[in-house]
């Protein structure tokens, strides 16, 4: 744990197979209030099964997770929900037919108390205020998903988030497939949350600049386990390609 924070999210020695296959082995990690941590590592390393756990969608065959110090064990995603800890996924999961607002409401919309109709206009205020407080510029709330950029659209699905008051956003890969301008959108975003400091994050990416950019600390995952934990004050875009390269080449070199 850092100095003067709170962990908000902790685990020890969690573990994860998928039949002969072992995900993750004996990982223990932790992110701290209003901390942003990055998490590397090849594809098939353990990651995103490390985020599935956090997020509830998996439970671990084995350790302890521990939520505002808390020990819990997370029956579903939605559990996880109600406990503040939300996901953004690659995919995003919205939908192009609906306006901005909609989709920021996706599951949880708003009706009138005394008829079971949707309450368009509190929905469409809600949504306006918020993207308002993250700094996110939209033509309008009124805009329908599809005729937005693809950094505007995973702003939409992070706003969507914070829209349920979330304490914990875990960002799978959010700038996969972006250019340099539309990543910007994104790590702008990531830096004004930040700022605030009233939501904590954890953030998968290959590129280890972005995550020097805008993390905290970083996190290395290696074949199912936390092979490396640093401030990244403390490291370096050249350190980090080195221990991956270095386990590019044990590799190789066990195939040899």
């Amino acid at each position: 744990m850092s100095a003067g924070r709170t962990s908000v999210i902790r685990a020890e020695g969690l573990a994860k197979r998928y039949g002969p296959v072992t995900a993750l082995r004996d990982v223990s990690i932790h992110l701290d209030e209003g901390e942003v941590l990055g998490l590397i590592g090849d594809n098939g390393a353990g990651k995103s099964t490390l985020v599935k756990i956090l997020t509830g969608f998996h439970p671990p065959d084995a350790g302890r997770l521990f939520i505002g110090g808390e020990a819990v064990t997370l029956r579903s995603v939605n559990d996880a929900r109600q406990r503040g800890i939300e996901t953004v996924y690659q995919d995003l999961a919205l939908i192009d037919e609906l306006p901005v607002y909609l989709n920021m409401a996706l599951k949880r919309e708003l009706t009138f108390r005394w008829i079971p109709l949707l309450d368009r206009r509190r929905m469409r205020r809600m949504a306006a205020q918020r993207l308002q407080e993250m700094a996110i510029a939209l033509p309008s709330v009124e805009t329908d998903v599809a005729y937005l950029s693809g950094g505007q659209r995973q702003a939409i699905a992070i706003a969507r988030a914070l829209f349920s008051d979330a304490r914990v956003i875990l960002l799978d890969e959010p700038l996969a497939a972006m250019g340099a301008k539309e990543s910007m959108v994104i790590l702008d975003l990531i830096r004004e949350l930040k700022r605030r400091g009233d939501v904590s994050m954890i953030m998968i990416a290959h590129n280890y600049a972005q995550i020097l950019d805008v993390c905290d600390r970083v996190n290395l995952v290696q074949h199912g386990r936390i092979t490396y934990d640093r401030l990244v004050d403390e490291t370096s875009v050249h350190e980090l390609t080195d221990l991956v390269a270095a386990e590019y080449r044990r590799a190789r070199q066990g195939l040899e």
